[in-house]
C-alpha cells in the first residue's frame, strides 16, 4: 500500500481537509507561507546587504582603538598603514607623515637591481669586485671578505635584505648606476611620497658631519672602526681622531642630537601610504617580471630579522615577506603577510615606524603589539 505521508506522494483533493492538510508538502509550503507573513515584507536590498556582509569589513575599525592605545604607552610615536589586497580596504595611523625609514630603503635598491635583471642590462650571477671603500658598519656577511674578492649579485641581494647588510647594499647601488638612478627608478614607481634615499656610507657621513663638516670625508673601514667603539665617548673620540677635530669643537653635543639633525633633513625618510603603494604594486607583478617579483618576494620571506617585531605573535598560517629598518631612535618593519586561508591566500600589505625612543627592546614590543592588534582585528580572515 503506498504511503500517503512520504513528501512525493500525490494529495487526494477527495479527501476531507484535515487529511488533505496531512500532505507534507503542502504542510511545508503553508509554514513557509505564515513565517513570510508574520515577518514582514524583505526589500531586496535588505537581502542584498546580508549577503554582502562579511565579518573582516570593520577591521580597521577595530584597529583603531587598539593602536591608539599602543601609541600612547610607547614613549615616543608610532606610525602604521595596513592595506588589505584583496578588497582593497585601508587603515592608517599617522602613515600620511614622513618617517625615517632606516634600511626599509633596500627595497628600492632591489627594485632597480631587478629592474635591470629584466631589462638584460644585469644577471644576478654576475659578480663584482668588494673595494675597500665599500665597507660600512653594520650586520651581514661581506664585511667578513676581503677587499678584491668576487661577490655575485645573488648573495650580495640576499645579504642586504635578509640580513640588512649596508656594505652589500652600497655594491649593489654602485652596480645600478648610483644613489641618483635608484631616486630616479623609485620616482617612476611611486612619484610622490618618498625623500632622497642615499648610500648607507653617506647616512654615517651626513649623521656625523653634523659634529663637523669635516665627516663628509670619512670613508671605508674608518666606520667599522667608528663602530666598533661602544661606548658613545669613545665613538665621539673615534670620530675626532678621523676628521681632525677635536670633540670640544663639535657643534652636537652627542649622537643622539647628531642623528635627530640628520632626520630633519629628510633623507631616506618617506610615508607609510607611499611605502604601501609600493609593496602593493610589487605583489601585484606591476614593478616588475613574474621571475623576478618571484624572486624578491622569496628573498623576502627568508629575512631573518625582525623577530620580534610585527610577526612575533602571528600564527603559522601568515608568512611575512618583509624588511626592517633599525637606527638610532627609529625602527621599522613593513612587509606583505600571506595568510593561507580556508579559502586561499590572502595578502595584506604592513608597514609600521616607531621614532622617538632609544630603546630597542621597548620599541620591538610596541612594534609586537601593533602586529597583535592587527591580528586580532580581524583582517586575516
Amino acid at each position: 500500500m503506498e504511503d500517503e505521508n512520504r513528501m512525493d506522494a500525490p494529495c487526494r483533493n477527495d479527501l476531507p481537509t484535515p487529511r488533505r492538510l496531512g500532505c507534507p508538502w503542502l504542510m511545508t509550503l503553508m509554514a513557509t507561507l505564515l513565517l513570510f507573513v508574520s515577518s514582514g515584507p524583505v526589500s531586496a536590498q535588505s537581502l542584498q546587504e546580508q549577503i554582502d556582509a562579511t565579518p573582516h569589513t570593520d577591521w580597521p575599525e577595530r584597529l583603531t582603538g587598539d593602536i591608539e592605545r599602543i601609541n600612547a604607552a610607547y614613549p615616543g610615536e608610532i606610525g602604521v598603514f595596513v592595506r588589505d589586497l584583496e578588497d582593497d580596504s585601508r587603515f592608517s595611523f599617522h602613515g600620511e607623515q614622513r618617517w625615517y625609514l632606516a634600511s626599509m630603503v633596500k627595497v628600492p635598491v632591489a627594485l632597480a637591481l631587478m629592474d635591470d635583471v629584466d631589462a638584460g642590462r644585469l644577471s644576478l650571477d654576475d659578480t663584482m669586485t668588494l673595494e675597500r671603500s665599500d665597507y660600512v658598519d653594520g650586520a651581514g656577511e661581506t664585511n667578513w671578505h676581503s677587499p678584491g674578492e668576487q661577490l655575485s649579485l645573488r648573495w650580495l641581494l640576499e645579504q642586504m635584505i635578509t640580513r640588512s647588510d649596508n656594505t652589500a647594499t652600497d655594491m649593489l647601488i654602485r652596480r645600478v648606476g648610483g644613489a641618483d638612478r635608484v631616486n630616479e627608478h623609485l620616482k617612476t614607481l611611486v612619484p610622490e611620497g618618498f625623500e632622497r634615499i642615499t648610500t648607507l656610507a653617506d647616512v654615517r657621513r651626513y649623521a656625523y658631519s653634523e659634529f663637523h663638516p669635516n665627516a663628509m670625508q670619512l670613508d671605508g673601514l674608518e666606520f667599522v672602526d667608528i663602530r666598533k667603539a661602544r661606548e658613545e665617548k669613545a665613538r665621539l673620540a673615534a670620530i675626532s681622531r678621523f676628521i681632525g677635530v677635536p670633540v670640544s669643537d663639535f657643534r652636537a653635543r652627542d649622537l643622539s642630537e647628531a642623528f635627530e639633525n640628520y632626520y630633519a633633513a629628510g633623507l631616506n625618510s618617506g610615508r607609510l601610504d607611499a611605502y604601501g603603494q609600493l609593496l602593493t604594486r610589487l605583489v601585484r607583478g606591476e614593478l616588475l617580471s613574474q621571475e623576478s617579483t618571484d624572486e624578491l618576494m622569496a628573498v623576502m620571506a627568508r629575512t631573518r630579522t625582525g623577530a620580534k617585531r610585527l610577526r612575533a605573535d602571528w600564527p603559522d598560517t601568515v608568512s611575512f615577506a618583509h624588511k626592517t629598518g633599525t637606527q638610532r631612535g627609529r625602527f621599522c618593519d613593513g612587509g606583505v603577510a600571506i595568510h593561507e586561508g580556508e579559502t586561499g591566500a590572502q595578502r595584506v600589505a604592513i608597514v609600521a615606524c616607531t621614532q622617538g625612543s632609544l630603546s630597542l627592546a621597548r620599541s620591538e614590543q610596541a612594534l609586537k603589539e601593533v602586529g597583535q592588534a592587527i591580528r586580532q582585528s580581524g583582517v586575516f580572515r
